[in-house]
């Protein structure tokens, strides 16, 4: 007994003489610990893994040239080779950390993002259904977000102290014209294109890529759906229409089709809200959609969309010169859209987008003056209340070639090109109330190529550098558009961004044919913004510059048009801008606040000198809260926007002077308007129901506050009338049906 134990002893010295320890620190290349380092030997089972301050130990028996290997998520390997002896070992390591989407820092400043990829999304499909300001419509939603503005009278996105015309609207990056119903007087019509047709938005308010141009302001990019998950059909009853649809799934899921149609008709509408005009032809709506999209052998997907409409309406007001005649507004519009898309990985690192566009626009417009027994004036003299009696056809074909190559580099840095192609003509035949007809035609070939690198320099620091060339045949010049963003992350999962850019602009195609030529308007935008994004809840600060030069001014033709003659006009706008969106502090609430500061002042058009646009307000803001009871399988929607009192003007001409002066001046006041909606989800909770369905009742204005968006003035001014909604509140209810598809987490959590 005695001779083992001194064996043993022996054998246990010679081990503990054997071991060697080997130890030492970790660090980042800024010199900070990095903690849960894994240290090891390679082809061993000796190892450790670092503390918090970076310190790792451990001790072994190997002996000779041996492989260090250190590993952590977010970091590259390393490895290091060691000539073990007899003697410890220090070793200190400084890992580089990779450049990693989870952990990058996102270049962002003046864009809102929301895809399927981006859980920091912002609004989605959901979100824009559900808002109940927005009545199911793609724009109307994004007047919740800070930087647009409450303009009730007229369709589009008025940003930042822009014009709806310097917003422009792509879908799957080709440009979308005539994305609108049209225009008409008084009355702000609906996006033409269903909410869910999309899987992602960007709504960037400023300083947008270099893939897009011909926009001063803002550009909100959609990306189309790709395979549906699988096949579905869909229908929908409401006061105002009907409509359905089919998504069918190929066996194989690497196909699909789809086809739907919608049928708008006010009628039973008209008997739940009151309106201001006497409408003689009852709105009427029919569209229409095709859709395949094909997922090819390298992960790449062609999608095509077709769209067609046709509508018509016609309602009747005062006339604001008499107080006997009305005027009579009719019109009928036909729009057809046509997009197919391919995108293609071709391998190291190349995809190529590339796609086609061709749409078609045409309106007949016919304007009366009536009498009280609705009967048409027949006005001889060339006065102004002759040329109240006109009709108007307008005829527009647009097609567009789009191509953009990307290239992936190292980590996240990837460097993109291509080219696009544009090709519009427009053209307009006025018929004046003595039966003279007036035919102009406008037509323009736009060719630009463009260049971009997003640059990663490590996970806190990036820049996305960039710029577009264009030449337009009607302004007969090129431009030249650098763009610059580049953002940094806190540690905190905070981030502060700068963006820069160049933005050119054709001129609007109602003040065309121009009587002298014409460069391409300007806009410089400066944006600084800081954002947080984390635990479901979003918080973003952003201020902004934007200076206009060349802007157009516009003088009156002998036909009464409005028409451009010079690029003497300028302008700034700047103002702050606060977002703040909380998932996560109540249970199933959602909830956001935004608010606005807008200063800006601008001579161009027709104005006399520098002044507020008529379409801004200095102050808006907005607030929407969902909440989703499971136990009752309701969803609530509230929200509430505000405006201060927006600018306006009568322009009248003085002879003396030789141009127009300001007649008359003010403001409007605020805006006020809180929304309600309510959706019921029966089939929550029932087990395989054959149809998912949910109820909506929706009531816009809830209090019926009193809204003036602008003033109409009389032929001398001496008069003006306010322009109003054309009804209080407006009152919604309907019924969706969907087959083959559950959709109640959609419902229950419409933010992710």
């Amino acid at each position: 007994m005695k001779t083992a134990l001194t064996l043993l002893i022996i054998v246990f010295g010679f081990s503990a003489r054997a071991q060697v320890k080997i130890a030492g620190k970790i660090t980042d290349g800024k010199g900070k610990p990095v903690s849960g380092v894994s240290v090891t030997l390679k082809d061993s089972y000796d190892g450790a893994t670092t503390d918090s301050l970076g310190n790792f130990s451990f001790s072994t028996t190997e002996k000779g040239k041996k492989i260090l290997e250190t590993s952590i998520i977010g970091y590259k390997p390393f490895e290091q080779e060691l000539s073990i002896e007899s003697s410890n070992i220090t070793v200190n390591v400084t890992m580089k950390e990779l450049i990693t989407e989870l952990k990058a820092v996102v270049i962002s400043a003046g864009s809102f993002v929301a895809s399927d990829k981006n859980k920091g999304a912002v609004l989605s499909a959901l979100d824009i259904v559900t808002t109940p300001s927005a009545n199911g419509d793609v724009t109307s939603a994004f007047k919740t977000l800070p930087g647009t503005q409450q303009v009730g009278e007229s369709e589009g996105l008025f940003v930042r102290g822009g014009s709806a015309t310097e917003s422009k609207i792509y879908m799957d990056g080709n440009l979308v014209n005539n994305f609108f119903y049209s225009s008409t007087p008084g009355i702000a019509t609906r996006g033409r294109f269903n909410p869910f047709l999309f899987k992602g938005t960007i709504f960037s308010s400023g300083g947008y890529s270099a893939l897009y141009g011909q926009a001063l302001s803002s550009a909100l990019i959609l990306e189309s759906k790709d395979l549906p998950d699988q096949t579905e059909a869909d229908l929908a009853l409401s006061v105002i229409g009907v409509g359905g649809g089919i998504q069918h799934l190929a066996k194989d899921k690497k196909s699909s089709w789809g086809v739907s149609y919608n049928y708008t008709n006010l009628s039973l509408a008209f008997k739940f809200n009151t309106f201001k005009q006497h409408f003689y032809t009852i709105p009427v709506y029919h569209q229409g959609d095709a859709n395949f999209r094909i997922k090819t052998k390298n992960g790449g997907m062609i999608k095509y969309y077709g769209y067609v409409s046709a509508n018509k309406t016609g309602f009747r007001s005062p006339d604001i010169d008499s107080t006997v005649l009305k005027d009579a507004f009719a019109i009928e519009n036909f729009n057809t859209y046509q997009n197919i898309n391919w995108r293609e990985n071709f391998g190291m690192g190349w995809k190529i987008t590339t796609g086609i566009s061709y749409s078609t626009n045409k309106d007949d417009i016919n304007n009366e003056l009536q009498d009280a027994n609705n009967q048409k004036q027949i006005i001889t003299n060339p006065s102004f209340y002759a040329f109240k009696n006109f009709k108007l056809n307008n005829q527009a074909q647009y097609a567009q070639a789009r191509v953009v190559l990307d290239k992936k580099l190292n980590g996240l840095n990837v460097i993109r090109f291509g080219a696009d192609y544009f090709y519009s003509r427009e053209k307009s035949t006025y018929t004046l109330f003595d039966g003279t007809k007036f035919t102009e035609s406008v037509t323009d070939n736009l060719e630009s190529v463009f260049a971009e690198a997003d640059v990663f320099i490590t996970n806190e620091l990036a820049a996305k550098i960039g710029s577009r060339v264009e030449h337009s045949q009607i302004v007969n010049k090129w431009n030249v558009a650098p763009r610059l963003s580049i953002a940094y992350k806190f540690r905190n999962n905070s981030q502060a961004s700068f963006a820069y850019g160049l933005f050119y602009q054709n001129p609007e195609r109602k003040y065309l044919p121009a009587v002298a030529s014409l460069d391409f308007s300007r806009a410089a935008h400066y944006i600084l913004q800081y954002q947080k994004i984390g635990n479901d809840r979003t918080f973003r600060i952003e201020a902004f510059y934007k200076k206009y030069t060349d802007l157009y001014k516009t003088t009156t033709s002998p036909t009464g048009r409005e028409v451009a003659f010079n690029n003497n006009g300028f302008g700034d706008a700047k103002g702050l801008e606060l977002f703040f969106r909380d998932k996560k502090t109540f249970k199933n609430v959602d909830y956001w606040i935004s608010y606005s500061y807008l200063d800006t002042k601008r001579d161009y058009l027709n104005y006399p000198q520098a002044i507020t646009p008529s379409f801004a307000a200095n102050h808006t803001a907005a607030f929407v809260v969902k909440k989703f009871v499971t136990k009752w399988k309701t969803g609530f929607n509230l929200s509430y926007n505000f405006a201060t009192g927006r600018p306006y003007y009568y322009f009248a001409y003085n002879n003396i002077l030789n141009k127009y002066v300001i007649g008359d001046a003010g403001k409007t006041i605020n805006y006020n308007s809180a929304s309600f909606s309510v959706n019921y989800l029966p089939s929550i909770g029932k087990k395989d129901p054959k149809a998912f369905v949910v109820w909506v009742l929706g009531i816009n204005n809830v209090f019926g506050q009193k809204q003036v968006f602008n003033y109409n003035y009389n032929n001398d001014g001496s008069r003006k009338e306010a322009v109003t909604p054309p009804s209080k509140r407006f009152i919604y209810i309907g019924c969706f049906l969907s087959f083959g598809i559950d959709r109640t987490q959609d419902a229950i959590n419409n933010n992710l």
